[in-house]
This record gives structure tokens, C-alpha cells and sequence, in this order.
């Protein structure tokens, strides 16, 4: 077997457990890999480049869409396979790309199978392996990440559920392909290499991370109780076919705005203005079902 690193995030609820069941099926299949236990999301970081760096062949990112999105950033563009056993609070990568079913065994073997060409967004801040957002999602993005419990989409239910009361508009500028797009004030903007965020809603439900295009989404601007109408439907996609929901797609999408942030894949990724592109086959991804 060719060189294997794995990473994850040591410090995060039953981290450390997650990397030793890992590293035991591993093992049980006769592969010597090195096996980081870095004790933050920054030194996990560190333990990604430094893996490619060394010559790793695969890298594989235990954890949720926070660790992915870490090996993505390290891995995109390369020869380096993506390995992805999903153990995190919202999963999104794998739910999109088909590998959260079985136990761990499972997972880590289709971990180690043969490797896909799949597609990434690059941005002025780094790559998104899923959905980067802004607006009311990332709100709840941040409002979720600051509770202890409970764990899963139930997270970010109650997330946003806390965060309705401060609901706003947010003016943005969105062209997307050389064309302006949306409203010019939204409430949340989305735009997708894959179907889901938020620990399953699906808010790109055209995106999908081998066609070439990302889909954006806008939300535009409404009063409370019309996005209390609107927001429910995102978990199962049909929010599409709201007159207050525009969808669009593209490839380059450039966004602007002033004291805004862009969260992708669970975290901050940084402040507008954002330049994204769509890059196809960006990611070597292992196990992705046929």
C-alpha cells in the first residue's frame, strides 16, 4: 500500500476515540499509516500540509465537513487521493457524495478504494469542498458552532431557531459568469459544488460535484414571517420553486460586500469581496459510489 496519512481533530468530542477506531481498522487490513492526532483544527492544518508535503499518497480526513474541508486545502490539485470517513456534526460532503453508510470498517475501506475525479470551488481564501454561504446561513454557521449540544442537524435546527430574532437583509453584489444575479439584498446566499449544508438541508439541490458548474442560490430579501414559510423547505430542496428564491449557475461567481463574511463547509472562510471558481477534477476522492 502506498503511503497513507490520516488526519483529524483530536480535541473534538470523541476525537481521539474516532482516530483509534480508524487507526484499529486500518490495521486490521495491513496498512501501516501514519496517524496524526493533532489537538486542534490549526494543527490539523499543519499535520495536512506537512502530510502532503512528506509524499503521502492519501490523505484521509476523519472528522466532519471542518476536517474535509482542511485535507481539501491540502490535497486539491494534486495527485494526493481523498480519503473521507465522516465523523463530524454535519457530514455534508460525504451525505453528497454518497459515503456515510456503514460502520467504520466500511468506511475506511472505501477510504482506501479506487479514486474519483471530483470538482472543487477555489476562492480568494481558500478551496470549498461543499457549499460556501453568507447571510442568515452563516449566521446560524456561527450560532452553531458555539452550542455543545445537541450534536448533528438537530444542531443547526436549534441554531436556527436562536437566530431568527436577528434575522436582516444583507446588501451584497453578486455576478456570477460576467451577469449580475439576484436581488442585490438577501438573506442568504449559497453557492454549491454539492447539494447540502447544515447537517443535511439541501440548498444547492441541482449542485453536484462532477458536472462542471456550481449552483448559486439567493434568497432575497422578504419579512420575517415570508422566510419562516420559505426556510423550512430548504431541508427537502423545494425552496427552488418559491418566487422569493432565485437559482442560478455558473462557474466563476465574484461577490461583494462591506463587514460580511463567507462561511464554506462549516466554517469562516473570510471576508467579502470573494472571487469563486468552479475547478473540475480538482480532487483525486476515494470510495465514491458508482
Amino acid at each position: 500500500m502506498a503511503s497513507v496519512h490520516v488526519i483529524g481533530n483530536a480535541s473534538a468530542p470523541h476525537g481521539q476515540e474516532q482516530l483509534a477506531n480508524v487507526a484499529a481498522a486500518l490495521e486490521r487490513r495491513g496498512v501501516d499509516a501514519d496517524v496524526h492526532h493533532p489537538p486542534t483544527l490549526e494543527a490539523a492544518q499543519e499535520a495536512a500540509r506537512c502530510s502532503v508535503a512528506a509524499g503521502a499518497d492519501r490523505l484521509i480526513a476523519v472528522g466532519g465537513d471542518g476536517v474535509v474541508n482542511i485535507a481539501v486545502n491540502a490535497v486539491a490539485e494534486s495527485s494526493v487521493v481523498l480519503g473521507v470517513v465522516p465523523a463530524g456534526t454535519g457530514n455534508d460532503f460525504a451525505r453528497a457524495l454518497g459515503l456515510l453508510d456503514g460502520d467504520v470498517d466500511a468506511q475506511v475501506g472505501r477510504a482506501l478504494g479506487e479514486a474519483t475525479a471530483v470538482d472543487a470551488i477555489k476562492s480568494t481564501h481558500g478551496w470549498v469542498a461543499s457549499v460556501a454561504t453568507l447571510g442568515f446561513s452563516g449566521d446560524v454557521t456561527a450560532h452553531a458552532n458555539r452550542l455543545r449540544w445537541p450534536r448533528g442537524q438537530h444542531r443547526y435546527t436549534l441554531a436556527t431557531v436562536l437566530q431568527l430574532p436577528r434575522l436582516q437583509p444583507y446588501p451584497v453584489s453578486v455576478t456570477v459568469d460576467g451577469r449580475r444575479v439576484g436581488s442585490g439584498s438577501t438573506m442568504l446566499l449559497a453557492i454549491g459544488n454539492t447539494a447540502y449544508f447544515g447537517g443535511g438541508m439541501r440548498i444547492c439541490p441541482a449542485a453536484k460535484p462532477g458536472d462542471g458548474t456550481f449552483q448559486v442560490i439567493d434568497i432575497e430579501a422578504v419579512s420575517r414571517l415570508r422566510f419562516l414559510r420559505v426556510f423550512p423547505t430548504v431541508f427537502s430542496g423545494r425552496h427552488v420553486d418559491r418566487p422569493e428564491v432565485h437559482a442560478d449557475s455558473g462557474v466563476v461567481a465574484e461577490v461583494e460586500g462591506a463587514g460580511i463574511d463567507l462561511w464554506a463547509d462549516g466554517e469562516r472562510l473570510g471576508p467579502l469581496p470573494v472571487r469563486l471558481e468552479l475547478v473540475p477534477g480538482a480532487l483525486r476522492l476515494a470510495g465514491c459510489p458508482g
